[in-house]
This record gives structure tokens, sequence and C-alpha cells, in this order.
């Protein structure tokens, strides 16, 4: 399992913006609450699952399953 960042620039600028305006928030949620922390309850769910491979709600992160 490997953890990266999106490779698309653009979008990780986009988020790291949203992110750094709100606090550390994920910029894609209402809610500023720990659930809402990046990295977000969501996508450390996610991470636990042996079987997701993906992209968290915001695109910043990828989890592949592939080391």
């Amino acid at each position: 399992m490997k953890i990266k960042e999106n490779p698309d620039k653009e979008v990780v600028k986009t988020v790291r913006e949203g992110l750094k305006a709100k606090d550390g928030y994920c910029p894609c949620r209402l809610g500023r609450d720990e659930d809402n922390k990046c990295i977000c309850k969501e996508f450390r769910e996610q991470i636990k699952d042996p079987n997701f491979e993906g992209y968290c709600h915001c695109m910043l992160y990828y989890k592949s399953l592939e080391d």
C-alpha cells in the first residue's frame, strides 16, 4: 500500500490553497470538526480498508494497493 499526492499539480495547488484558507480543514466539506481535518476521517477509514484503491474526497491523496 502506498499513499501519494495527486500527480495533477493544479489540483494539488487548488486543494492546498483551500486547506490553508480553512486552517487545515477539508475545503470540500462544510463542517470544521476533527472528522474533516486533513487527512479526513473518511480517507483514514478508506486507508484501513485493504480492498480500497482510489482518491480521497478532495482528490489530494491517492491510495494505491501496490507498494
